[in-house]
């Protein structure tokens, strides 16, 4: 395998996808991404591991299944990245995103490695622009909320960030948002780097995550509201859409659903100028593609808006991931396996031809892909550091709350905020130094952090029947609860995670 092409969509939820049952309730228009998983080998089972955004790229990145141990935070100085590896191969790297969180305080160290890297500016709350101070009224109603983010805040996080990077889009052509600006640069460096032998590109394009924010056509593709109503906005508040400042009316749901299902299709768009590139220069047969997401989005579903506070039902967890490898006897079918969010690093090693690295967390689906196998993994393990356990053996998902008067500690060898990137530089106090982690000698600190509860009592799904989990089996069905114990014992004894989770979630180690 000469070439590496991994592309990551922020946010995109995978029952919007005709692929995969295009259960959604707003039948969203696809073509490229559909063009795509004709071609490739789509995973029917895959789940994210670590939550949120940081933590997945780091498992992507290093195989570092890292939320039993620490939250959002840099690489390790202990830690093997691809692109690193990559370089030590012979292989030119590129980082191509709109990602701002790589370059804010707290989680260095992901883009240093690679031999070029851009950053399109001005998503969600980059620190890009000062003025105008008061920037379009629209923008700024639709965004945020004027009592808790005042538009004049100098706070380190306000919402009328957004307002300010974007000041001047609503006069510019679809071709200057985000997702455009990433797929169109991504197809030029794909143009312009052909006379390299061998390359790994990394695509992480911050589109579909909100704001769902995107120009016309897509804003009023999926509604017939006017989406210059300031009474409609496009960035909700995260918790439940029946009460406090999430609190959305019917109205005000639908609208925002339409909003992601056009920025959905605006990616989309541009993403197949990327498919295209690959046509047009004749890439296909020397060039591995990976097109993936880190988690979903909740939408009103279970009575939830976001990621963070809700149990992590498979609307978050159950992610679409999408292969295509050249040499495959698998392009074109269904993979039935389960399979995890940390196998990419080892999966991308192994074609890359990269020998002798500890693939840590990470299982390669090279063997599923070249066809001597048709099972993975017994078991994926997933979750936000500092909250409840989740498990899947790929029918049934069981989750754990936390005790949270359980000390809970975060292990890295910074002494980030364990609970909010936005400060970063809080001094750390109780820290002790040592070597806690089980897959490095090199010691780190170790400090205790809060514990945020998702849960007020475990959960049980069969997903074979109940994929949109309403039906909670946890206490109707003990011989499948004590199967799911059992895996998940298995499973946090097999990443030998820390004491205290044992204690943490009231199961045996």
């Amino acid at each position: 395998m000469n070439n590496i092409l991994l592309i990551s969509v922020d946010s995109l939820r995978r029952d919007l996808l005709d692929v995969y049952g295009g259960s959604f309730e707003i039948d969203v228009a696809t073509p490229n991404l559909d063009r795509f998983a004709e071609r490739a080998a789509t995973f029917d089972t895959h789940y994210a591991g670590s939550l949120p955004c940081m933590p997945a790229r780091r498992e992507w990145l290093t195989g570092t299944q890292e939320f039993l141990w620490r939250p959002w935070g840099p690489v390790e100085p202990f830690d093997e990245t691809l692109p690193e590896l990559a370089r030590q191969n012979g292989m030119v790297t590129k980082l191509i995103t709109d990602h701002y969180h790589y370059f804010q305080h707290g989680s260095h160290g992901y883009y240093d490695s690679f031999h070029g890297f851009e950053l399109v500016r001005g998503h969600e709350h980059d620190a890009y622009r000062t003025a105008p101070k008061e920037p379009n009224d629209r923008l700024v109603d639709q965004t945020g909320d004027r009592d808790t983010d005042p538009v004049d805040s100098l706070q380190y996080i306000n919402r009328p960030q957004y307002a300010r990077n974007v000041a001047d889009m609503d006069e510019l052509d679809e071709r200057d948002f985000f997702a455009p600006r990433v797929f169109s640069r991504t197809a030029e460096w794909l143009r312009e780097n052909r006379d390299w032998d061998r390359w790994f590109c990394y695509v992480d394009s911050f589109d579909v995550h909100e704001p769902f924010h995107c120009p016309e056509p897509y804003a009023s593709m999926y509604t017939d509201e006017d989406p210059t109503d300031v009474e409609l906005t496009n960035w909700p508040y995260y918790g439940r859409v029946d009460e406090g400042q999430s609190e959305l009316s019917d109205r005000e749901l639908s609208f925002l659903r339409a909003q992601y299902a056009g920025k959905i299709t605006m990616v989309d768009r541009w993403f197949g100028r990327v498919l295209d590139e690959l046509d047009r220069s004749d890439l296909w047969e020397d060039t591995m593609v990976v097109v993936m997401s880190d988690h979903g989005f909740m939408l009103g579903d279970h009575g939830w808006v976001g990621k963070n506070d809700p149990p992590v039902y498979n609307t978050i967890a159950h992610t679409p991931l999408f292969i295509w490898q050249p040499d495959s006897p698998r392009m074109g079918e269904r993979v039935d396996a389960l399979t995890s969010a940390v196998d990419v690093y080892g999966t991308l090693l192994d074609a890359a031809d990269i020998e002798g690295t500890d693939h840590r967390h990470s299982r390669s689906l090279e063997p599923l892909l070249d066809g001597a196998t048709d099972s993975h993994r017994d078991w994926a393990l997933y979750g936000y550091w500092s909250s409840a356990v989740n498990v899947t053996d790929g029918t049934h998902t069981y989750h754990l709350p936390c005790d949270g008067t359980v000390d809970t500690y975060c292990y890295s060898t910074t002494m980030m905020n364990p609970n909010s990137w936005f400060t970063p530089r809080e001094p750390k106090t109780e820290a002790e130094s040592g070597q806690f982690l089980p897959y490095t000698d090199t010691p780190v600190w170790r400090y205790p952090g809060k514990s945020f509860e998702q849960l007020d009592e475990p959960l049980l799904f069969d997903v074979t029947e109940d994929p949109n989990q309403h039906d909670n089996l946890a206490t109707s069905d003990e011989q499948t609860v004590d199967r799911m114990r059992t895996i998940m014992r298995s499973a946090l004894a097999k990443l030998d995670c820390p004491d205290e989770q044992y204690e943490r979630f009231d199961i045996a180690p």
